[in-house]
């Protein structure tokens, strides 16, 4: 859930977006420092709810209202799963158009051109997003077990060793340290609170906090498992993905020329760059292949969102799973068209909304909306809910299964306890209102 296209779509556009180096700065500091006590608190209730985002919100607390919360969380998701559908299609072009097209035949500087072509092409987006929302739906039908699980131990750290590689060949290109220097170096005039907005946003969007994932995926933990060393690994699998996929992106754009500040289609314009430089046959091959790579990545993030309301209806609703699949996969592909459509084959869905300065497609107002706005919303009011209606003693003795030490009382609780009921609560609501306020055109800050 945790690594995918978040990581290496989403990440380089928004710390270009952000600043670089100070937006880097800000979102680990978010990932590891509240991204880790949430995380925690979410992995918990599931496990000691034994269901899905809504349940566990009902069952753990007298106050049965708060099952909202848990609604809340699975809207966020299945709203994000529509237009991630939507960039995993594109993923999945690329592969193609790389592996078996021309793509790499396009000079270096129309790669922006191509792009902007292809995401405006409702045709070829609309077969390949079908194919991947059925194989999505195909997977979480079946289990992810025999297959999934099994593929992602070779596959994802296969995906680890071809960053690290056209990083190290990126990195040997006159020119490329410049784009290290803008990423790795934090340029403090460029700090604004749009900046923190961004990080937090992106921090919970990769780590799929405050959508009620990992409450539904806790669920399935047993009570041998430690909550914390789990959580902990996903954490740092994560971070370094994103951290890897800004190494190789801003080399790339500096290289080009480009504007790291160019929105969704960032990686589609900088990478195809340095596969063309390997040459005909080699691009070919590293490039498909780190596409495909890209596309399962993606698949296994899919699977996770689409897990979620699908728990919904099959815990709370008793709906068949099989039918619950087919028709929560159909409903989620037809939201996601207008963002589909929005990069450019309809233009008032091109330019659907203007604010923070600039014009924003359909699929970053939905991604604004329901993930950099409502994600940190949803931590802030899970944090509240443990810290006041569960409790943090229940909280402890969850998490004390499968840890070998006293979890009660250790630096670690004092921490998390410290961080859910006062700084996470006042932090994300202030991040939520700020964003709200700023997408309405209003400065808070």
């Amino acid at each position: 859930s945790a690594v995918g296209l978040g990581n290496i779509w989403r990440f380089p556009s928004e710390a270009g977006e952000g600043g670089g180096g100070i937006f880097l700065i800000i979102y680990l500091a978010l990932a590891f420092f509240v991204g880790f006590p949430i995380m925690v608190g979410e992995i918990s209730m599931g496990r000691a709810a034994g269901s899905d985002a809504y349940g566990a919100y009902r069952n753990l607390s007298p106050k049965r209202q708060w099952g909202i919360v848990g609604l809340f969380g699975i809207l966020c998701g299945f709203m994000i799963l529509s237009f991630y559908n939507v960039v995993a299609g594109w993923a999945f072009g690329y592969f193609i158009q790389i592996g078996f097209g021309d793509l790499l035949s396009t000079p270096k500087s129309e790669f922006g051109n191509y792009f902007g072509a292809y995401a405006s092409d409702f045709t070829d987006n609309l077969v390949y997003s079908i194919v991947f929302m059925v194989l999505t739906a195909i997977i979480v039908m079946r289990g992810v077990k025999g297959g999934i699980e099994t593929a992602s131990k070779v596959l994802m750290p296969l995906l680890f060793v071809i960053l690290i590689g056209l990083i190290v060949y990126t990195l040997t290109l006159d020119g490329a340290m410049a784009g290290v220097k803008a990423y790795l170096t934090p340029d403090f005039s460029k700090l604004e609170f749009s900046t923190l907005f961004g990080a937090a946003g992106q921090a919970f969007f990769s780590l799929s906090l405050g959508m009620g994932a990992l409450i539904t995926y806790g669920s399935y933990f047993g009570r041998e498992q430690n909550i914390l060393s789990s959580t902990a690994i996903v954490i740092v699998a994560d971070v370094s993905v994103a951290f890897l996929a800004g190494m190789l992106i801003f080399p790339l754009v500096a290289l080009q020329g480009g504007d790291m500040a160019a929105g969704p289609g960032l990686v589609f314009v900088a990478l195809p760059g340095v596969f063309q430089e390997m040459g005909p046959v080699l691009g070919k091959v590293v490039g498909g292949g780190f596409f495909l790579l890209l596309c399962f990545a993606a698949l296994t993030s899919t699977i996770s969102l689409l897990e979620v309301p699908v728990a919904y209806f099959v815990d709370e609703k008793k709906w068949p799973r099989r039918t619950t699949v087919m028709v929560l996969a159909a409903v989620i592909f037809l939201i996601g068209l207008p963002s589909m459509l929005s990069l450019g084959a309809v233009d008032w869905l091109t330019n659907f909304s203007f604010y923070e300065g600039k014009s924003k497609e359909f699929l970053t107002v939905i991604d604004d909306v329901f993930s950099t706005a409502s994600l940190p919303l949803g931590g802030a009011l899970m944090s509240i809910y443990i810290a006041y209606q569960w409790k943090m003693k229940n909280f402890a003795d969850e998490v004390q299964h499968g840890v070998n030490r006293p979890f009660k009382g250790s630096f670690i609780y004092k921490y998390i306890s410290f961080m859910l009921m006062f700084v996470c609560p006042l932090l994300l609501f202030t991040i939520f209102l700020g964003k709200v306020f700023g997408m309405l055109g209003i400065t808070l800050f």
